[in-house]
């Protein structure tokens, strides 16, 4: 069955009670059980898992191929459930251009747990397979990544961590599933902020891992999803649910927009550089030509009057809305330096767009009209 199918249908089933084609929503904490702490229907409390998430899970495992998937109330949540799984000692190579809530993840939290990160360029296979030569639990890839674009090749990755013991995971976040299967490519476990593309329209927060087999590893980040309760809430998981069902006639959308957008920036006087994969000029082009189905609706530019003009033009626009996050129906803005926060590994030249589903002709005169008065 094809992923546009899988969208619709996965975990959509209709319900047997009613009738009902549209999910419903279970928003019951706990459930009825045996004397003996029997699950009369299999389920016992909110926090171990409800009929609504457990129809998303379902959704979500499909549409990545994958074997069980678990959901979480952020996509934050999501990382730090895998990650905060590893046990002491484990050691987790990171790619140095990556989202900034992972970067402090790496140097706040984990070492207190006593797990080890190196952050490298990703897209050096060479320096990947240096770095793991001292011994490496987890290869943590994110491409295209956040918020410069860069495109790691998730098959060589995911031969380099097979070499070396390790799992794969896969930040699939920017190109959702619609674009990207990284299982299919070799990936252990896909990790999504549902809070961006799956849930789509910017109002509903929510993570999510995918994994390719419903072992060890689901049963151990389950476990810890279970006892610490960074759970999805059921509304939350009915509202993801329901992105996943325009999720393909979206991202069909968000992928033509940036394009033209990406297309037009690279032509103007003012724009030292655009970052899209999908112009033939990105380094990462041949790579993404290769395992991607579409180049996704993220680009960022970086202006040639450095922070201030990046400044100047994010002030001067209408229609694309200073904010952050990504994935919703409505163009968004975001001088990432800035929000990134007192150290930010953003360059302060660059601005990064999250193309929406407006008329490409109204976001281009939005954005020529910006440029023109900054």
């Amino acid at each position: 069955m094809r992923i546009e199918t899988l969208a619709i249908h996965a975990g959509g089933e209709v319900d047997a009670a009613t009738g009902a084609v549209t999910p419903p929503i279970h928003l019951a904490t706990t459930f009825r059980h045996g004397p003996a702490a029997e699950r009369v229907a299999g389920f016992e409390y909110q926090r171990e898992g409800d009929p609504t998430n457990v129809r998303l899970r379902a959704a979500l495992a499909a549409m990545e191929g994958g074997a069980s998937a678990l959901t979480f109330s952020s996509g934050m949540a999501a990382i730090d459930g895998l990650l905060s799984s590893l046990p002491a000692g484990a050691r987790v190579v990171l790619p140095r251009q990556c989202y900034s809530g992972l970067r402090v993840l790496a140097a706040e939290f984990l070492p207190g747990l006593g797990i080890a990160t190196t952050a490298i360029d990703m897209t050096d296979l060479g320096a990947v397979t240096a770095a793991c030569a001292g011994g490496v639990d987890v290869l943590w890839a994110e491409t295209p990544s956040n918020p410069l674009l860069e495109i790691a090749d998730i098959a060589a990755l995911a031969a380099i961590a097979r070499d070396h013991g390790a799992l794969l995971a896969c930040d699939n976040t920017f190109a959702s599933p619609l674009l990207q299967r990284p299982l299919a490519l070799g990936a252990d476990v896909v990790m999504h902020s549902t809070t961006k593309y799956i849930g789509g329209h910017s109002d509903v927060l929510g993570g999510a891992l995918v994994f390719r087999d419903a072992g060890a590893l689901h049963d151990r980040v389950a476990r810890r999803l279970h006892i610490t309760g960074a759970t999805l809430a059921p509304f939350s998981a009915w509202l993801t649910l329901r992105g996943c069902r325009s999720l393909p006639a979206r991202m069909a959308m968000h992928c033509a927009n940036a394009r033209a957008v990406a297309d037009f920036l690279a032509v103007q006087p003012q724009v030292a550089a655009v970052h899209y994969p999908g112009l033939a000029t990105h380094p990462g082009h041949a790579v993404a030509t290769c395992q991607m189905r579409d180049f996704g609706g993220m680009l960022s530019v970086q202006l040639r009057g450095g922070r201030d003009a990046a400044l100047a033009v994010a002030g001067a626009l209408r229609l694309f809305t200073n904010a952050t996050s990504l994935g919703g129906c409505e163009s968004l803005v975001e001088h990432r330096a800035s929000v990134e926060g007192a150290n930010p590994a953003s360059p302060q030249d660059l601005l990064r767009l999250s193309v929406g589903l407006e008329h490409i002709d109204d976001l281009v005169a939005d954005l020529r009209s910006a440029l023109a008065a900054g």
